[in-house]
């Protein structure tokens, strides 16, 4: 009896459980899972077995069947916010001015202009002769040469000094290998000639007939080889004029603002290199300015019979200024314009006829200084406590007007002109927010420091409506990127107010990696000190706690690229500090992707990761790789995103980490992954179609919040 009673249990039991399968499936769509194929990798004598290395397989069918499975899961389970997410997109165009344009900037005897028309996703670039009175001359009108392409993007467009002719760059793909053409400016003909696989720049030589372009590696994608082409001449017969067979380094060409000299740059992480050459003498010998030595960073700009050179020689860890005679140009005849500072980055200068104008940071800020050639140096004034200011267009060299940008996150970004003799300011543009809703005054901007748990200060900046309460309960989205030097400065955004105004407080993690502190602050989170990127983004999240602006239930994060690294490590490290993560195109597969040169970018990067063919970086960067490192544990609500033609992060390594989450996490979290079938690293093309993009990201984060509208 009791036999057949535990048989029934049994049996209803399964029934039960059968049901609810049923029921589920029917209700909730089943996460699509990638088949195991374990692939052995084995390096100083370590193996890793991967389960997906088979994912990497581009025009695998199987492989484009498991991304669109993906896809569609994603976009079943959040069929639920489809109308949200259209009128996030709406709402976020509606601020945008439409038939916008920018603040013409004059060069060489012409106004040039980049303006937006109305429900067109593309810009139009035109110039107009002498005077913004004079009739407009449209170079090029994007929305009419994107028509048949889902993806368009024109790049590196460059006219000659005699202004008839326009070299451009395109790519239709978004694998950032474009085809360079040239423009008769005068009668609207577009030359026949077609120069493949380019990083779409190029510069003109003085004879306004001879053009210097960069071409890339076809597998790999590095910029390696230097060509010069005759107009009107087959492309065939281009000739080779500098070919950078040092794999770690990237080479590219420009022509210096006084016009007088073509320079050839060499460039790895840690080294630079430049070659020179008359531009009025096209076909003669480029001659190094300053031979690499490793570990030697230097950047030139000339000016009159000198070049000024800013540069890390002498242990100058946040660079000075020195200048050289251009008949003499190695180091050793560098004269010291402007020493090192200890506290001080010196970031770029600007050199005009009468002035130079010098960008450094310093506590985290952006400085401008102005040092006019006669009478005493100057900072510009900026009051905010957290802003971004930087030199903008400024190709004249014989003015006295000095063009920059400002913006912080509550002030949104205008283009100054700064006269620097009588020190007046006046603002060309400030960006116009739409809709008749933004103010200013409703929100609050401020520039708060966590402490590290090596002690180090790291700063945060953040902008939240008026009235916010430290009590815990406000959604806080945290930011950051914390790799290869770049600074995050804090900038406004007027996508972003879709967050601010349904209570969110945005934040900004200034953490190591980046170079918001100086060059030490760089130096400080790369190599076998890249973990300090992950610790300072944990400790700030901890901060923003333990100070009650928010709390695990309501804090969420995000990085894209490395700083989608950043995520993955993160997640892995502390997963329960975050309700949800946003990974962008996230490089997650650091072991993996370092130990092979054939992908692009691998060989350049060995500065920045470190060579994992030496066992010492292998160790370190598989104790930390994010695919390495998935576990068995609970993992946040995340959404991933990539696409298919990234050059930069390779589609396969967010796919592979998504399906190694699937099978290792413990929880009932929601993952997404969303690959963009038609676009690479930077999305989708278009002003709008980006904002598509966005919208998902934000209502990803305002559903899980329980905020439907």
């Amino acid at each position: 009896m009791k036999k057949s009673l535990l048989i029934v249990c049994v049996c209803f039991i399964f029934a039960c459980n059968q049901k609810n399968e049923k029921t589920s499936m029917t209700d909730t769509p089943t996460p699509p899972k990638a088949a195991i194929k374990p692939t052995e990798l084995e390096k100083h004598g370590d193996v890793r077995v991967d389960n997906y290395y088979w994912l990497n397989e581009r025009e695998n069918p199987e492989v484009i069947a498991y991304l669109e499975k993906e896809n569609e899961y994603y976009e079943k389970m959040t069929e639920h916010t489809k109308e949200f997410r259209k009128d996030l997109y709406e709402e976020m165009k509606g601020r945008i001015k439409e038939d916008d344009s920018s603040v013409p900037y004059f060069y060489n005897g012409y106004y040039y202009i980049t303006r937006y028309e109305k429900g067109k996703d593309y810009p139009i670039y035109s110039r107009k002769k002498g005077s913004l009175d004079a009739k407009e001359e449209i170079m090029f009108d994007c929305n009419e040469m994107a028509k048949g392409h889902s993806y368009f993007k024109l790049n590196g467009i460059n006219v000659s000094e005699d202004n008839q002719w326009a070299a451009f760059g395109v790519d239709t793909v978004s694998r950032r290998q474009y085809t360079i053409q040239v423009k008769n400016l005068m009668t609207g003909e577009i030359k026949p000639a077609k120069i493949e696989n380019t990083t779409g720049g190029s510069t003109w030589a003085g004879d306004n007939k001879t053009l210097f372009y960069t071409r890339k590696d076809p597998v790999t994608l590095r910029s390696e080889k230097i060509y010069k082409h005759k107009l009107g001449e087959d492309v065939a017969k281009d000739e080779l004029v500098y070919h950078e067979k040092d794999d770690t380094f990237s080479t590219f060409v420009y022509k210096e603002k006084s016009k007088k000299y073509l320079v050839i740059g060499s460039q790895s992480t840690l080294t630079s290199e430049f070659r020179i050459l008359d531009a009025s003498k096209p076909d003669g010998e480029f001659k190094i300015f300053q031979p690499r030595v490793r570990g030697l960073e230097y950047g030139i700009s000339h000016y009159d019979d000198k070049f000024y050179v800013l540069t890390n020689k002498d242990e100058a860890t946040n660079f000075k200024l020195m200048q050289t005679p251009e008949s003499n140009t190695g180091k050793d005849n560098w004269v010291e314009v402007i020493p090192h500072r200890k506290d001080v980055l010196l970031e770029d200068i600007d050199i005009f006829k009468d002035y130079l104008v010098i960008s450094e940071r310093s506590n985290g800020l952006n400085k401008i200084r102005i040092r006019p050639s006669e009478g005493e140096e100057y900072y510009l004034p900026f009051e905010s406590e957290t802003y971004t200011a930087y030199t903008s267009s400024n190709p004249d060299f014989d003015t006295d007007v000095l063009r920059y940008s400002y913006q912080s996150m509550i002030t949104p970004s205008s283009v100054i002109d700064f006269n620097m003799k009588t020190r007046e300011k006046t603002v060309m543009k400030e960006q116009e927010i739409l809709g008749g809703k933004f103010d200013k005054n409703n929100y609050e901007e401020e520039r708060v420091w966590a402490t590290a748990e090596d002690g180090t200060k790291v700063p945060i900046s953040m902008v939240y409506r008026k009235g916010m309460e430290k009590d815990g309960e406000n959604p806080l989205l945290l930011y950051a990127y914390g790799s290869y030097g770049a600074s995050m400065d804090p900038y406004f955004s007027s996508v972003r107010l879709s967050l601010l105004d349904r209570g969110f407080i945005y934040a900004i993690a200034h953490i190591r990696g980046g170079e918001d502190l100086g060059r030490d602050w760089y130096e400080d989170g790369k190599l076998l000190k890249k973990k300090n990127t992950f610790t300072d983004f944990v400790d700030c999240s901890k901060f923003v706690i333990a100070e009650g602006y928010t709390s695990p239930k309501h804090l969420y994060a995000e990085g894209g690229s490395a700083g989608g690294l950043l995520m993955g490590a993160v997640v892995n490290m502390a997963p329960e500090l975050y309700n949800g993560v946003i990974a962008q195109v996230p490089f997650v597969d650091v072991v993996t992707t370092m130990l092979d040169d054939s992908i692009p970018l691998t060989t350049g990067e060995y500065d920045e990761w470190g060579n994992p063919n030496e066992k010492e970086y292998y160790d370190y960067m598989k104790s930390y790789s994010p695919y390495d490192n998935v576990k068995v544990q609970e993992y946040p609500n995340m959404l991933v995103t990539t696409g298919l033609h990234d050059s930069q992060v390779q589609y396969w390594e967010p796919a592979k980490w998504v399906a190694k989450l699937r099978v290792m996490k413990t929880d009932n979290n929601l993952l997404f992954l969303d690959t963009n079938m038609e676009a690479g690293h930077g999305g989708a093309s278009g002003r709008f179609e980006a904002l598509k993009e966005v919208a998902k990201e934000y209502a990803f984060l305002l559903d899980l919040e329980g905020i439907k509208k």
